[in-house]
């Protein structure tokens, strides 16, 4: 029969951001919780510290239990303050004012920062730019404090998508990523901006702006709701599979048009005009049809194609630049196209972010670098 001497005490010890259990039995078990990668390392160096608080007691066990890790939130440098020109209509009128959407997303919070920062180094009016950010989280706390504490003069607008709007529409794609809620958010831009809001720039997190954003704001949209560089030379079919082409009825969706590609991730559009023409429920319509019939394999970019392709305004190439993150399966290196440049694209698997980290860059990788606001671990504990 076991006696209160027998029976097991335990003493709890918080030492080095660890809580260490300790189980008063022979032979002593030390148990851990830790989330640190480097654990059992954290463990080993702290026995002599608790082998010295026991009085020297030998044949310690050691258990680690390794819980999820949790990745530290990225810190980010403060961006440095640009002032507007002369020449630039005051801070906050209406007149002049360049709307610009966003999503954020913590997966591709340094993609975003770099794209910020890019567009109001380059802009001669970077106080007339206004920030609109779609997030399916928007009350994260290190998330909208990130963006405040990098860019601490801008006054960004934070909105809530709701993920629910689209989990059920969302059909399999070639890559995890395409398959995120929050890609699909730029359908419902006119349902989230506020009224004020009659024209707006979408961007992906992967870009950045070499140029005046304005110039590209600004375009004749010659009665369309949307401007897009337009790609004529792609092979168009390929974004659609066979049951598409060889349903007579579905492929009668181009009849009158002469369908192009082109890339959603940058696009101006007349948010009034989207709203009027009832466009959010005309893409929601054909991701029903791909529901039940499999017609794409690329997330959200073939509906906007089947609503909008061969009726957008065309604008020129070097506002898009894209493709430099590869393709959707490998990701691998590509080659600057010729002509001039406004706008890099990292759309594609490969992002310059993770091939920088990973030592392995695109040479074009190295035309983002210059824009990363990000803090290494390392230099954030030296700061």
């Amino acid at each position: 029969m076991a006696t209160a001497a027998d029976a097991p005490r335990t003493t709890t010890l918080n030492a080095a951001g660890l809580v260490w259990s300790l189980s008063h039995r022979s032979p002593w078990t030390v148990t851990t919780a830790t989330t640190a990668p480097p654990a059992v390392v954290v463990v080993v160096g702290m026995l002599a510290v608790v082998t010295s608080m026991l009085g020297g007691v030998s044949g310690i066990r050691v258990d680690v239990i390794r819980l999820p890790s949790v990745a530290p939130f990225p810190a980010f440098r403060e961006a440095p303050a640009f002032r507007n020109g002369d020449e630039c209509p005051a801070r906050g009128s209406a007149e002049g004012r360049v709307d610009v959407a966003m999503t954020l997303d913590a997966n591709y919070l340094r993609g975003t920062m770099a794209a910020v920062f890019s567009i109001l180094q380059h802009t001669a009016c970077p106080e007339n730019v206004a920030f609109h950010f779609l997030a399916s989280r928007p009350d994260h706390p290190d998330l909208v404090a990130a963006i405040r504490a990098t860019f601490p003069y801008l006054d960004p607008r934070v909105y809530r998508f709701d993920p629910s709007r689209v989990r059920g529409r969302i059909s399999r794609s070639v890559r995890h990523a395409l398959d995120q809620p929050l890609n699909y958010a730029r359908i419902y831009l006119a349902d989230t901006l506020p009224s004020d809001v009659r024209r707006v720039l979408y961007l992906d997190s992967d870009v950045v702006v070499v140029d005046d954003v304005r110039k590209l704001w600004s375009v004749d949209l010659a009665g369309h709701v949307v401007a897009a560089p337009e790609y004529c030379h792609a092979n168009f079919t390929k974004y659609f599979t066979d049951a598409f082409w060889s349903d007579a009825e579905l492929r009668a969706t181009f009849h009158g048009r002469r369908p192009c590609y082109f890339n959603t991730g940058v696009m101006v559009m007349d948010v009034a005009k989207w709203r009027l023409g009832g466009y959010t429920k005309r893409v929601e319509e054909w991701m029903a049809v791909q529901k039940q019939k499999r017609i794409y394999h690329l997330g959200s970019l073939p509906p906007f194609l089947l609503v909008l392709a061969g009726d957008i305004q065309p604008v020129d190439h070097r506002w898009n630049q894209h493709g430099l993150g590869g393709d959707n399966m490998e990701g691998k290196c590509r080659s600057l196209h010729p002509g001039p440049i406004s706008l890099l694209h990292w759309s594609g698997k490969g992002k310059p972010w993770l091939r920088l980290d990973s030592r392995k860059p695109c040479t074009v990788d190295y035309l983002w670098a210059p824009y990363d606001l990000y803090k290494a671990a390392a230099t954030a504990l030296e700061e």
